[in-house]
């Protein structure tokens, strides 16, 4: 990202799934498996999925995930994640897992320390901003404490 730009116009900020993080900074989370139903396009995409997202118009991330699970690497995992959380200062960034719950949840979390949130705080956040159900697991759990620990 080069040069100026104004920060995420409120449009975005009112999709369904979007969330302001502690920081201000806005992210939409999402499902694959759910229809856009109108939404503009993101300008960034993490995909946290146990294999590669089929085609997709815009500059996006792959982390291999597993439903239920946690990263695969948490190292690109987290590297992913700080770059969605950079580039959501000035473009609309997405978060998108098979339903939009369980991983989509847990990377929040992620962002929401990276936004300067205490990792022990970051799961009830997510629930209380995004979906109650979000961090969907145990080890979901433990892998935002631990990911948190070393942001």
């Amino acid at each position: 990202m080069t040069g100026y730009r104004e920060p995420v116009d409120d449009a975005w900020g009112s999709l369904q799934g979007a969330v302001r993080l502690p920081d201000g900074r806005v992210v939409r989370g999402t499902g694959v498996s759910r229809p856009r139903a109108g939404a503009p396009p993101p300008e960034f995409a993490v995909y946290l999925l146990g294999r590669e997202p089929g085609p997709v118009d815009w500059p996006h991330r792959w982390a291999r995930w597993p439903d239920f699970g946690v990263p695969h690497s948490t190292a690109d995992a987290i590297d992913a994640l700080r770059d969605a959380h950079t580039r959501a200062e000035v473009e609309r960034v997405e978060i998108s897992c098979g339903a939009g719950i369980g991983r989509t949840g847990t990377a929040l979390a992620v962002l929401a320390v990276l936004s300067g949130l205490p990792a022990d705080a970051a799961v009830d956040w997510v629930r209380a901003n995004y979906h109650p159900r979000a961090v969907e697991t145990r080890r979901q759990r433990a892998w935002v404490l631990a990911a948190g620990a070393s942001l």
